[in-house]
């Protein structure tokens, strides 16, 4: 298999800068390794060969193959963690537009994500679709008691026992909880409910190599063998403290760029089907950093859409940015531009051409306006958008992130602030 790889020419970074800031990596290593460092007891994805339980790993797989064979219309429950794991692969692997692919093609169900919002519009749309069509659902939550998704089971359970009577609704509603607590694990116990394991040391934006992410990935039609097998090579790459360790080196060079005052990172693509693959980045870059002060804001865009909008900022606004690229190497699919007699458009120079050249052409174009613009830019180079790159990708991004947060001075697993809000929200609602 090619290798992911990071390009860091064009960073603003000396070499000199890098063998200053290493000790501090190899302090966070050996923090994150012997567990030492704080926040250790949410360190199970680290020993990923250890974590994957192989017998949850068939039953996932069976329970798939069955949801996919009797459900037109799988929902996928959960918030944060919970579902943009599972969200961004099924997006980044997946067909632009699956669910408006005929069912012969998609294979499987159409998938549906609620439980993300508080918005009574788009739970009614939601629920506007699923008439004349087999549900399946599957809530996500460690406790059972976060808001957002707990409402909307709340709401889907109650449909699916009006729709199909108690005794069919459980062979219908899975559960993905915590393995012997919380209110999900008795309500599994009590009606029956095929149900499966948040792992209790893996936290939430950790979690989407686990059941958490593994369930709805394999109704989608994902192999998640090959998913697996990318983030365990990964964990045997980026194992060790050493320069060679792209992992280590992005996260260093994220922090020495921080202290050169780039607060922002905004991490570009230019495939429209990463932009979940962002929105999951986002979170577990923000919730592992953005504490005691300190932190890194993650941004994202996608170009070359966002050219058309953020492109003026990047290129000509403030200085306290710095932009990393996801650039796949070989699409998934490509065409050729094709020659016109009349060249209204004026086109025809790129007769014979790719799409994908062009689209390539445009992120090199970018890259060196921004990098001319005095914007670091870093480059991670994907070989190709499959389920093994992929997988390393995310092991690749989580271990950075860990590595990152200590380096920083932070716990990277744990997020005090998000019960802030919660606290607020709670009394207003005389809870």
């Amino acid at each position: 298999m090619d290798n992911i790889s990071l390009d860091y020419s064009k960073s603003l970074v000396e070499e000199y800068e890098l063998e200053n800031i290493w000790p501090y990596v190899k302090t966070a290593h050996k923090l994150l390794h012997s567990k030492s460092g704080q926040g250790s007891e949410y360190t199970g994805w680290l020993d990923l060969k250890n974590s994957i339980d192989n017998e949850e790993i068939r039953r996932i797989k069976e329970t798939a193959c069955s949801i996919r064979e009797n459900s037109d219309i799988f929902i996928s429950i959960g918030v944060g963690g919970s579902y943009l794991g599972a969200r961004a692969c099924i997006e980044a692997l997946n067909h632009n537009f699956y669910n408006e692919l005929p069912r012969e093609e998609r294979g499987g169900p159409k998938i549906f994500f609620v439980g993300n919002n508080l918005s009574s519009s788009y739970i009614m749309d939601l629920l506007d679709l699923l008439d004349g069509r087999e549900i399946a659902i599957n809530v996500i939550s460690k406790s059972g008691t976060t808001l957002e998704p707990a409402l909307a089971f709340r709401i889907f359970r109650e449909y699916m026992i009006n729709r199909y009577g108690p005794k069919e609704a459980v062979k219908r509603i899975y559960i993905t909880t915590d393995k012997s607590k919380g209110i999900l694990r008795s309500l599994a116990q009590r009606e029956g409910y095929t149900s499966f394991t948040v792992p209790e040391d893996i936290g939430g934006r950790y979690s989407a190599l686990t059941p958490v992410g593994l369930l709805p990935m394999a109704v989608a039609g994902i192999d998640i063998d090959k998913l697996l097998q990318g983030a365990l090579d990964g964990a045997e790459e980026y194992s060790m403290d050493s320069e060679e360790n792209i992992s280590y080196k992005y996260a260093a060079l994220r922090n020495i760029l921080y202290k050169k005052g780039k607060f922002i990172e905004i991490l570009a693509q230019y495939e429209p089907n990463l932009h979940y693959f962002a929105e999951w980045w986002k979170q577990l870059f923000g919730e592992s950093e953005g504490k005691d002060k300190k932190g890194i804001y993650p941004s994202s865009v996608t170009f070359t859409t966002d050219l058309h909008s953020l492109g003026q900022l990047i290129q000509d606004g403030g200085r306290n940015i710095f932009e990393t690229t996801l650039n796949i190497l070989n699409p998934r699919r490509d065409m050729a531009v094709k020659k016109d007699e009349e060249d209204l458009d004026g086109l025809n120079y790129l007769a014979g051409k790719s799409i994908d050249y062009v689209n390539k052409k445009a992120f090199e174009g970018t890259l060196l306006a921004h990098f001319e613009g005095g914007v670091p830019n870093l480059v991670i180079n994907i070989p190709y958008m499959d389920e093994y790159h992929l997988g390393k990708l995310i092991y690749f991004f989580k271990k950075a992130c860990a590595i990152s947060g200590y380096i920083l001075g932070v716990n990277p697993f744990n997020q005090p602030g998000v019960e802030e809000y919660k606290k607020n929200m709670f009394r207003l609602l005389r809870k």
